[in-house]
C-alpha cells in the first residue's frame, strides 16, 4: 500500500511502530500532490520546506503527530495567505492561529497547504474561486462539490491524509458526498469559529473531512471543546468519540423523513440510499418514518438569513486595512472600487440579497419572518428526535455535475444543498458517508442526529462503513 493512501490511523501506527517516519509519509503525500494536482487543482498554496519542517518535528506518540492535513482556505493560519479564494483578500497573510488550528498543531499534526473553495464560503460546486475551478477526482469534467471542494477533492484524490472544511449550509457534508469521502458537520458550538473567516455567524461551523469514520472521530477528538474567544463555543465536556465506534446498533431508532425523498432526484441516487437504509436495517436498527413538515422552507429561509448575515460580514472588507485596495478620487469611490474589483459575481449577489433583507421596510417581511420559520425546522427536529434517534436521508440530490452545467442558474444550484440546509438552520450535527456509485460517481448518505448526538451519528455510520466495502472504492486518476 503507497503511503499517501493511508488513513490516519493507518498511518498513526505505521508510525507509531516505527515503519515510517513522519517525514517519509509527508514526502510522500507531497509526491502524489505533485502527481496529480495539476488536474485536481485542489490546492492553492503549498510550502513543502514547511510541512517537512513540521514532520521533522513531529511527536508521534501525539493523537495526529505526524498526519498530514489540508485546511480550506478560509481558516487563519499563522503566517500562511487566507484569500477566502478572493481577489479581496490578495495579500492577506494570517497574523494568528485559529482555534482548530492550534489544536491540530497541539495534536502534533503536519499543515500542508491551502486548499480551494468557492469564495468566501458562497457556494456549491468550487467554480466560483477567483483561482480557478477544482476538480472532481472521479471525473475531472465534473465539479468537487462546494464550499470546501478543494478540501474534499484533496482527500479523495489522497493529496492529504486528512482536511478541514467549513459547513455553513452543507458546504462540508455536500463534496465529501461527492467526492467519496467522509464529512462531518458538528453541532454549532461543539467546535470553536474563532479565527474562521465568517460567512453566516449564526450557521458556520468547522468540521473535518476524512477517509472513513474512524478518522473522522479521531479529527473530532481533537477540534471539539470549549474556547472562550468564541461567545457561541459551549462550555461541555468532550467524549472520546473513537469510544462508540464498532457498538452494536441493534434497537437503534433510524428515522427516515418523508419530505427528503422529492420526486426531482436521481432515482438512482433514491435507489443507493434506500438499499443503504436497507443495510442499517440489516444490522439491527428499527427504521420509522418520520415528518419534518417545514423542510420546503428551509433553502428559501437560508438564503434569507445566510445573505443577511453575509452582508453584515462582509461590510469589514473594504481596503483600508488589508487585502486588496483599489486607490479612488475619495474614501467612498475607493471603497466602491475596491469591492467592486474584489468581490466576484456570487459574493454580490448574496451581499445585495442580504443588504436587502435587512433593509428598512423588509426587515420584517423577510428576515424576521424567516428567522420565525427557521424556529419551526428546528422544532420539527426536537420533535421527530423525540421518536428516533439518528436521521437517514440522501446527502444530495444527484450525483456531481458537469463543470459549467448549473453555472447560468443561481437557483438550480442553490438546490442542490436542499438536503444538507436544514441542519445548519437547526444547528444540529451530521455526517455523509459513501453509500454507492452511480455511473462511477459517488453517492453519499447523510446520518443526522440532534445537538452533540455526533457520538450516535459517527457509531451508526461506522456500522453502515464496516458493512460495506463504498469506503473503499477510490477514484482513478
Amino acid at each position: 500500500m503507497s503511503l499517501h493512501t493511508l488513513t490516519i490511523h493507518e498511518a498513526r501506527d505505521r508510525l507509531r511502530r516505527g515503519e515510517v517516519s513522519a517525514r517519509q509519509l509527508t514526502q510522500a503525500v507531497l509526491d502524489r500532490i505533485q502527481a496529480v494536482d495539476g488536474k485536481v487543482r485542489g490546492y492553492l498554496w503549498l510550502n513543502p520546506e514547511d510541512a517537512l519542517r513540521q514532520a521533522d518535528a513531529a511527536d508521534v506518540r501525539l493523537p495526529l503527530g505526524g498526519i498530514p492535513v489540508a485546511i480550506k482556505d478560509v481558516i487563519n493560519v499563522t503566517g500562511q495567505p487566507c484569500t477566502c479564494a478572493s481577489k479581496i483578500l490578495q495579500g492577506y497573510v494570517a497574523p494568528y492561529d485559529a482555534f482548530v488550528i492550534r489544536k491540530l498543531k497541539a495534536a502534533g499534526a503536519v499543515l500542508l497547504g491551502r486548499t480551494n473553495m468557492d469564495e468566501f464560503a458562497m457556494g456549491s460546486s468550487t467554480e466560483n474561486s477567483s483561482w480557478g475551478v477544482t476538480r472532481n477526482p472521479w471525473d475531472l469534467d465534473r465539479i468537487p462539490g462546494g464550499s470546501s471542494g478543494g478540501s474534499a477533492a484533496v482527500v479523495a484524490a489522497d493529496e492529504a491524509i486528512a482536511a478541514l472544511g467549513s459547513d455553513t449550509g452543507g458546504s462540508i457534508r455536500q463534496p465529501a458526498a461527492l467526492c467519496g469521502c467522509v464529512g462531518c458537520k458538528p453541532t454549532y458550538g461543539r467546535v470553536s469559529r474563532y479565527g474562521l473567516v465568517a460567512f453566516a455567524s449564526s450557521l458556520d461551523q468547522i468540521g473535518p473531512l476524512t477517509k472513513d469514520v474512524r478518522d473522522c472521530a479521531l479529527m473530532l477528538n481533537v477540534l471539539a471543546g470549549h474556547d472562550a474567544m468564541d461567545s457561541t463555543s459551549v462550555p461541555r465536556a468532550v467524549p472520546d468519540y473513537t469510544a462508540a465506534l464498532g457498538k452494536d446498533i441493534r434497537g437503534l431508532q433510524v428515522g427516515l423523513p418523508k419530505e427528503y425523498f422529492l420526486p426531482g432526484m436521481d432515482p438512482q441516487v433514491e435507489t443507493a440510499v434506500r438499499t443503504a437504509v436497507g443495510q442499517l436495517a440489516s444490522l439491527g436498527a428499527e427504521v420509522v418514518e418520520i415528518s419534518l413538515p417545514h423542510s420546503e422552507y428551509a433553502v428559501a429561509v437560508y438564503y434569507v438569513i445566510a445573505t443577511a448575515e453575509a452582508s453584515a460580514n462582509l461590510a469589514r472588507f473594504d481596503g483600508v486595512r488589508y487585502g486588496r485596495r483599489v486607490v479612488g478620487d475619495d474614501v467612498i469611490e475607493m471603497y466602491s472600487k475596491t469591492r467592486g474589483d474584489g468581490f466576484g459575481p456570487e459574493v454580490k449577489r448574496r451581499i445585495i440579497l442580504g443588504t436587502y433583507a435587512l433593509s428598512a421596510g423588509y426587515y420584517d417581511a423577510y428576515y424576521l419572518r424567516a428567522q420565525k420559520v427557521r424556529t419551526l425546522i428546528r422544532q420539527d427536529f426536537e420533535k421527530a428526535f423525540q421518536k428516533c434517534d439518528v436521521m437517514v436521508t440522501p446527502t444530495t440530490p444527484e450525483v456531481a455535475f458537469k463543470v459549467g452545467e448549473k453555472s447560468a442558474d443561481p437557483l438550480r444550484m442553490y438546490l442542490s444543498d436542499i438536503f444538507t440546509i436544514s441542519a445548519n438552520l437547526a444547528g444540529i450535527c451530521g455526517v455523509s458517508v459513501p453509500c454507492g456509485l452511480v455511473r462511477r460517481l459517488p453517492v453519499g448518505l447523510q446520518i443526522l442526529g440532534p445537538a452533540f448526538g455526533e457520538e450516535t451519528v459517527l457509531q451508526v455510520a461506522h456500522a453502515y462503513e464496516q458493512a460495506t466495502t463504498w469506503h473503499q472504492e477510490r477514484p482513478q486518476l
